[in-house]
């Protein structure tokens, strides 16, 4: 079974979808740029700090297809992701900022952030290591008989490890209801991709294990809702697992304290032309959907949410350190 790669000719594409995908996206870049381009830089941000920009579209258009009762285990890149299934800007920052209106409670840096009345499970540092997790997530919707699916993000580096593929062949053997989407960036920290494996694609692994795969351009926000919309049908029809490989690249480094200088000069010009946001928004004034006016005004208001969720976060308390055992475990 061999991947496949399907351009973007959705029918299910509306203005009204696309003003919700433009909304995250902006988000996400908007959020994520105040987190590491000021407040890290300010010494206010409490560990490490990671982002995706340039990678907007990926859990934007698959996400936003997700069910309520559906999980999503996201990486340390797909703050749309926890947006999208509730997660507000206020919580985000005061995560971000170790406090205790946090979805962590103020326990837990922003590489674990997650929020369990919400099915998002928590970053796994190790991100391979989210895949078994997953599995066991979507094993238990199998033996509920529950109609859901899990969505699980991981880069390319993390198909390198044996996690991941002792969790592909588990899921294909127990048809688990689970939709793996693989931000392929190019880079796995500073390892590039072609040093990590011989074959072409992330998704030709998959057909070792009898997966479906299909792969998309991932700075194509419609196409990564057409191959998702494809594959969430599948898993939720009980029909197994499917993977999509979104090719991407990582504009920053692997994170604020990484420049990325193994990254040749002539890879960021390229990609520098197919940012997924402006991708979107020229689609959008080609079918007559927006003007630049709007999208001015749109990134205002992300802006001013921005604002308003920063100075909110500024004014929460740290946690108490008479409260450290508790919380400890949550029972989901």
């Amino acid at each position: 079974m061999s991947a496949t790669a399907i351009a973007s000719v959705s029918q299910e594409v509306t203005s009204d979808l696309a003003d919700k995908l433009l909304y995250y996206m902006l988000m996400m870049r908007e959020l994520e740029d105040r987190i590491e381009l000021k407040l890290y830089r300010q010494g206010k941000i409490v560990g490490g700090c990671y982002t995706g920009r340039g990678q907007e579209a990926i859990p934007s258009g698959s996400a936003v297809l997700s069910r309520p009762d559906d999980y999503l285990c996201p990486s340390h890149r797909d703050m749309a992701a926890f947006l999208i299934r509730g997660m507000t800007p206020r919580e985000v920052l005061a995560q971000y900022l170790g406090r205790v209106t946090g979805p962590t409670g103020g326990r837990d840096g922003n590489m674990h952030m997650g929020c369990a009345r919400r099915h998002l499970l928590p970053i796994i540092s190790s991100i391979g290591a989210s895949i078994p997790v997953a599995n066991g997530i979507a094993l238990a919707m199998k033996y509920r008989g529950e109609p859901n699916v899990v969505f699980n993000y991981w880069g390319d580096g993390a198909t390198s490890r044996g996690d991941w593929h002792e969790g592909l062949n588990f899921a294909t053997v127990q048809k688990l209801p689970i939709v793996y989407l693989c931000n392929n960036n190019l880079y796995a920290y500073s390892t590039p991709l072609e040093k990590q494996m011989v074959v072409k694609n992330v998704a030709d692994r998959a057909s070792a294990y009898g997966m479906p795969a299909e792969i998309v351009d991932g700075n194509d926000v419609f196409a990564i809702f057409d191959a998702s919309r494809r594959a969430v049908a599948h898993a939720r029809n009980g029909l197994g697992p499917y993977l999509i490989e979104c090719k991407t690249f990582r504009v920053s480094g692997h994170s604020a304290h990484d420049a990325a200088d193994y990254v040749p000069q002539h890879v960021r010009e390229e990609w520098s032309k197919k940012d997924p946001i402006l991708r979107l928004q020229k689609d959008m004034v080609e079918r007559g959907w927006a003007t630049e006016q709007d999208f001015r005004q749109v990134r205002q208001g992300v802006l001013e949410e921005i604002d308003d969720a920063v100075n909110w976060a500024l004014e929460q308390p740290f946690p108490d350190p008479a409260t450290l055992e508790e919380g400890v475990y949550e029972v989901i």
